[in-house]
């Protein structure tokens, strides 16, 4: 009896050390660069800096620069495509599974976001981030694609992620979070800015609009210009397993003891939201809409709590009145003036 307690102890004490080298010392020794290989920290040791930072700041407050702070920014080298994370991306955001083996058909423009999911935390909780990576909420979004994403597809790649500036707004703290890919011939050829806000405590719906800022919109044309579609959101959306940080971040997980008893506080990923509108768009308006070069802006509004069902409108701009071509689109709840998202893809 006493050889087995003690080959069990040896046993749970050298997995203890092999879990501290591998997923905390290892993972420390890799953030001393700012640029990195294929070897990237492990998400246990990312989770515990981001629970860290979540206990010991405040929300909404921009904490005082270090002496010596340098820029956050982080630069992976020698990336690769993985088509398996391709097609659930494509499954999940409303393409279809094969969507890429559709002839003349681009990579979607908002999966390269997908692979930035761990560089992201790697961002959000570096000990020079100024505010609490805790309750980030997305509330604007700029796409941009230099080349068409396919590129991607064609060899290694690099991947930046680095913070641009913050805003004190009334409602908290805004950071500007800039992310960009790079062709394996040094050509950019994705680049989007993320704009996430930190609330102020206790927390306040952002933006003081007035009462009725749900009934505002895009300027509409003459009905028979404009395409509506309508869409049911499932429960779980399927990007959720995809894209798990500013989405679906750590925080989140704390929820899931209510969620068991039936609380419907679930809400649809950003990211998910956007990419369906673009998937319907294409879909109705054809391929050439959002062919690179393409700049794709969106405004996020309240959260789509799911299951549910929405409205999609888009319509092209009079160009009477602009040379350029442009498409404004946005989501709206069913049977309601509450918008999610609003948006303009433009050239």
């Amino acid at each position: 009896m006493g050889s087995v307690q003690s080959s069990v102890a040896a046993s749970v004490s050298l997995s203890c050390v092999y879990f501290i080298y591998v997923q905390i010392y290892c993972s420390h020794k890799l953030l001393r660069s700012n640029v990195l290989n294929e070897s990237l920290p492990s998400f246990v040791y990312l989770y515990i800096k981001y629970a860290t930072k979540a206990v010991t700041r405040t929300t909404g407050r921009l904490h005082r620069a270090t002496a010596g702070e340098r820029d956050v920014a982080y630069t992976v080298l020698d990336c690769r495509l993985e088509t398996p994370l391709l097609r659930r991306f494509c499954g999940a955001a409303g393409y279809g599974w094969d969507y890429p083996d559709t002839e003349y058909r681009d990579v979607p423009v908002c999966f390269p976001e997908i692979l930035f999911r761990r560089l992201l935390l790697m961002v959000l909780t570096d000990e020079h981030f100024r505010l609490s990576p805790a309750g980030l909420t997305r509330v604007r979004q700029s796409l941009k694609t230099l080349q068409p994403v396919d590129e991607l597809k064609k060899g290694p790649f690099v991947l930046q992620a680095r913070v641009q500036e913050y805003r004190q707004v009334d409602a908290g703290v805004e950071v500007d979070v800039a992310l960009s890919a790079t062709s394996r011939t040094g050509c950019p050829v994705w680049e989007s800015v993320l704009t996430l806000l930190s609330k102020k405590e206790p927390h306040k719906r952002f933006r003081s609009a007035p009462k009725n800022a749900h009934e505002r919109r895009p300027d509409e044309p003459a009905p028979e210009n404009v395409k509506e579609i309508e869409v049911r959101v499932p429960r779980a959306t399927g990007l959720q397993r995809v894209w798990f940080f500013c989405d679906y971040s750590p925080h989140r997980l704390l929820s899931l003891p209510a969620r068991l008893f039936g609380s419907r506080t679930q809400t649809a990923p950003a990211l998910w939201m956007l990419s369906v509108c673009l998937a319907e768009i294409e879909k109705h308006k054809g391929v050439g809409v959002i062919t690179a070069p393409v700049n794709v802006t969106a405004e996020f509004k309240d959260p789509l709590f799911v299951p549910s069902r929405v409205k999609i409108k888009f319509w092209e701009r009079n160009r009477h009145q602009s040379s350029a071509q442009e498409l404004d689109f946005y989501m709206q709840q069913h049977g309601s003036n509450t918008f999610h998202l609003v948006g303009l893809i433009s050239r």
